[in-house]
């Protein structure tokens, strides 16, 4: 499975060697609604192809779709899907995307891949990463308002007490572990002269440091989300003073998921804390947007946001996440050309506008259609 990050835009960008391939569709995480799925995704895979005959013979076609037809027979990836699913496919490269929220149905056939719903899920406010520390090892979940799943620390990031100080654990932390406070609800037991419990808090220091510089290394900085610590609260302050990630939030849950019901409880609790801020930073962008308009460096009109877009001008853009503008942005004259999805050759103009300023250095956010300031499905503020 694919891991979609910010570098991977460039990555997809560089390989779309038209005609490139985008399918998009909700999944279920679970029995019996997930039956559907497969059936749902061979029906857009067949517009695809459909799609495709309007212009080229067969014997180009088939090596375009073979990677999707293969993926139909795979009944273990069909057995663990997340909300969505984002398929991109062109000469010589697939990629696959489990997402943590639904995408409307999609199945088109560009010059260009269909980004928006994976602008949506790296560019959204609303993501946000937790790490689960005790003082003996880590869990790390990623989400968004209506999703949370654990995730797989990359390579580089100590999951253990035992893989971040390695030789350098003291001896008597070993008594310590065998007694308990390993689990998120457990407290450590201490035997022996005092000297051990501050030899034991040296060692959870270490840790707390080590895992700290990995995460901001190999996950803050790639992923550009806000980190929330849940902990019990006596490792809080610790972990804080240490912290040197400039993503790690202030607050934190004051538990370890460990002693938590499930998982969407401890989602729960992550919202109430992400919330404010999601709607803060929106509230921000629009007010913002607002200033530009009054002062003559913010349009609502697509064809304006192209032309300024060609010309590196759009030095923020809202996209309605909802909406689709069906037709053709000219890459050289910035004009755009209404018509049909159902074209070989024609996309999404929101998709296309977010495309080009992402290029030219701008920042793209896709936001909710009941907080967009606009009724065009874009919004852009102008660098001059």
């Amino acid at each position: 499975m694919d891991t979609l990050e910010k570098d991977d835009l460039s990555v997809i960008w560089d390989n779309c060697r038209p005609p490139c391939l985008s399918l998009y569709q909700p999944t279920h995480r679970g029995h019996p609604e997930s039956k559907q799925d497969r059936i749902r995704f061979k029906n857009l895979v067949k517009a695809l192809e459909e799609s495709l005959l309007q212009r080229f013979p067969n014997a180009e076609i088939r090596p375009l779709l073979e990677p999707f037809w293969a993926l139909s027979a795979e009944t273990p990836f069909w057995n663990h899907t997340f909300d969505g699913l984002a398929i991109l496919g062109a000469k010589g490269f697939f990629r696959v995307y489990n997402l943590q929220r639904p995408v409307p149905e999609l199945a088109v056939v560009a010059d260009s891949f269909h980004i928006k719903p994976l602008l949506r899920i790296l560019q959204s406010a609303d993501r946000y990463q937790i790490l689960a520390v005790n003082r003996q090892a880590i869990r790390l979940f990623e989400g968004n308002r209506d999703a949370l799943d654990e995730i797989e620390p990359a390579q580089g990031v100590p999951r253990t007490l035992t893989q971040a100080l390695g030789e350098e654990l003291t001896e008597q932390h070993q008594t310590v572990a065998s007694y308990g406070g390993v689990g998120g609800g457990k407290s450590a037991m201490y035997h022996g002269h005092g000297s051990k419990e501050s030899e034991v808090d040296s060692d959870a220091r270490r840790f707390f440091r080590a895992v700290d510089q990995a995460i901001l290394e190999h996950h803050s900085r790639t992923s550009g989300l806000a980190l929330i610590l849940a902990s019990l609260p006596e490792h809080h302050h610790m972990f804080h003073e240490l912290s040197r990630n400039p993503f790690l939030v202030p607050e934190s849950i004051d538990i370890h998921p460990d002693a938590l019901p499930s998982i969407d409880e401890l989602r729960k609790r992550a919202w109430r804390l992400v919330e404010p801020r999601y709607l803060a930073r929106l509230a921000d962008l629009v007010e913002k947007f607002d200033k530009a308009w009054t002062e003559g460096l913010g349009s609502n009109d697509p064809s304006r946001i192209a032309k300024a877009g060609l010309e590196g001008r759009v030095a923020t853009l809202l996209i309605d996440a909802d909406r689709v503008v069906p037709g053709r942005l000219n890459a050289a004259t910035g004009d755009l050309e209404p018509s049909d999805l159902s074209h070989p050759q024609v996309d999404d103009v929101l998709d296309d506008l977010g495309e080009l300023a992402l290029k030219k250095g701008g920042l793209v956010v896709i936001v909710p259609t009941e907080r967009m300031p606009t009724k065009t499905g874009a919004a852009a503020i102008f660098r001059y």
